[in-house]
């Protein structure tokens, strides 16, 4: 082949010897019981989540997860993931969680039940993948400095 030959990537790695690597396969990873796991977090909460085929109950806890996250925008971010894998009412869910306040929880079971949908099936990963959920939110809280109030607060300043 001369450099004129050469039209795109392919044929580079055709005259140069080498191949492009094939797009890494995920298999499925389900435990005895036919179960997935996943581990998800967002700020101090960590999630350990159990996904299995069912009715759709989602259990956080013990507790039902309409019970333990009481406020509506919660129980839609948890729901995000199955709702965009159009997988509603299809697993059950068991997961939990530690650390953090409510809404760092919520972010938590989140992501944790977007990595255990992909172990479970490993097609959704390219949806669940765009719409974000497999993405650790890396925010977390800024540490105080000294010789300030908060992490960028000063003391209040006094003329006289």
């Amino acid at each position: 082949m001369s450099g004129q030959d050469i039209q795109s990537l392919g044929d580079l790695g055709a005259a140069l010897g080498t191949q492009s690597p094939e797009a890494p396969v995920y298999e499925k990873k389900v435990d005895a019981q036919g179960r997935a796991y996943a581990t998800g977090k967002r700020k101090d909460a960590v999630a350990r989540v159990w996904v299995k085929p069912g009715r759709g109950l989602i259990t956080v806890n013990g507790k039902e997860f309409d019970r333990y996250f009481a406020r509506p925008v919660l129980r839609m971010v948890i729901q995000q993931p199955l709702i965009a894998a159009n997988r509603q009412g299809q697993f059950d869910v068991v997961c939990t969680v530690a650390g953090g306040g409510l809404s760092g929880q919520a972010g938590a079971v989140r992501h944790g039940l977007a990595k255990a949908l992909t172990h479970y099936e490993p097609e959704l990963r390219s949806v669940l993948k765009k719409g974000g959920f497999l993405t650790r939110d890396s925010r977390v809280v800024e540490r105080k400095k000294y010789g300030k109030r908060k992490a960028r607060r000063s003391f209040q300043f006094s003329k006289r």
